[in-house]
């Protein structure tokens, strides 16, 4: 993966764009650690394999970035995102790291539906 270069990020989330694809989204603040901390709040989301078509895909914002994907009735947003990539099977993964390089959230964009 590598760091978040806005206007390449951008004209990945483009290519997308108007086609059918499948979401993986994933927010955590520690979830599978939070036995290390007695009392931590623990909170995360997951979606994964949901199909929708998006009009627009935006980055915004400075690092961390916000990638949000505007469908017909309302939005997809990640916040904090700060590196990604195009994998062997032309999935487009996003994800925000701490700064101890641990996940905070994930949000992935593919042509087929994932299956790791």
């Amino acid at each position: 993966m590598e760091i978040v270069k806005p206007d390449h990020l951008q004209e990945l989330l483009d290519s997308y764009a108007n086609k059918d694809v499948y979401i993986h989204l994933e927010t955590t603040n520690g979830a599978y650690a939070s036995h290390f901390k007695e009392g931590f709040f623990n909170a995360g989301a997951f979606i994964r394999n949901v199909v929708v078509k998006y009009e627009l895909g935006k980055v915004a914002g400075e690092s961390p970035h916000r990638v949000g994907l505007k469908l017909p009735s309302g939005w997809i947003y990640a916040q904090g995102i700060t590196h990604y990539t195009v994998d062997e099977h032309d999935r487009l993964l996003m994800c925000g790291l701490d700064p101890d390089g641990k996940l905070a959230v994930a949000l992935e964009i593919s042509e087929t539906p994932f299956t790791y």
